[in-house]
């Protein structure tokens, strides 16, 4: 049941907002309803507010250039993704590393940029993002990597993702070949890891009892406000349909047919 807009006030009250991008903001190149309206109210209000994606393959810099073509204003700043903190990750864990990546630019930019070198032979790491030149040769060369000693890496677990064709395989599904020859399960960097959420809130400067997280799919978005204590907005506009939530244990603090319905009346 969708919550009565009489009730979004407390909601409304917040400083900050979280909030994913695929099936919340657009579908692939489509702007969704609702969300001109709700971007200008954050703007109007002084609201501060992230783009957090668990999407690797741009970076903040396009995904601001993307905005923008379909009529969204923004700063690079309002983004965070997987790609940043999988570096960042990675980076803690060892200095100076060195990674295969299955995955695009984005991801490939934020472990340079985070001192890692691409090694292809003998890799600290193998890295999986989303991607759209995943194939056969790719796979196997992960496969017998992992199968060498190189950790197994995931920017994200989500298995699909919304586009305006409709669903899609993401992270998730690229990652389970892997896992099934190997025997080895990915680590995942991405929601609902609470690293991604504490990075978010940093990025924000804002305090988890001012903020919510806005998003499309109860099994990283509204899970991962729930374990970092973030009130929490489920839209249906991405993956999640109403009649998925009996599956679930727990339940979102809101739910609304998209973030249009988040602006006062």
């Amino acid at each position: 049941m969708l919550t009565d807009p009489l009730d979004l006030k407390s909601l409304q009250a917040k400083k900050a907002f979280i909030c994913d991008m695929d099936g919340v903001i657009y579908h692939g190149n489509r702007l969704l309803p609702g969300v001109p309206e709700f971007v200008d109210w954050l703007h109007q209000n002084d609201k501060a507010f992230l783009f957090l994606t668990n999407s690797s393959e741009r970076s903040p810099r396009e995904l601001k250039e993307k905005l923008s073509r379909l009529g969204i204003e923004v700063s690079t700043s309002n983004f965070y993704t997987s790609a940043p903190a999988t570096a960042a990750f990675l980076a803690q864990q060892k200095p100076k590393g060195s990674a295969f990546v299955v995955g695009e630019p984005g991801l490939i930019n934020a472990l340079y940029e985070a001192g890692f070198s691409i090694n292809d032979t003998a890799p600290d790491y193998v890295v999986v993002g989303d991607t759209r030149s995943y194939n056969y040769e790719k796979l196997e060369q992960a496969c017998f990597l992992v199968q060498k000693g190189a950790k197994l890496i995931g920017t994200n677990p989500d298995v699909t993702a919304p586009s305006e064709k409709g669903i899609i395989p993401a992270t998730g599904a690229l990652l389970a070949p892997i896992e099934l020859t190997t025997g080895m399960k990915a680590y995942c960097v991405g929601k609902p890891n609470p690293l991604m959420m504490r990075n978010g809130l940093r990025a924000l400067g804002a305090r988890r009892e001012d903020t919510a997280i806005i998003g499309d799919r109860m099994d990283t978005d509204i899970i991962a406000g729930i374990e970092s204590e973030i009130e929490t907005v489920l839209v249906f506009s991405g993956v999640t349909r109403p009649e998925d939530l009996p599956h679930f244990a727990y339940r979102p603090n809101y739910q609304v047919s998209g973030v249009g319905q988040l602006v006062p009346l």
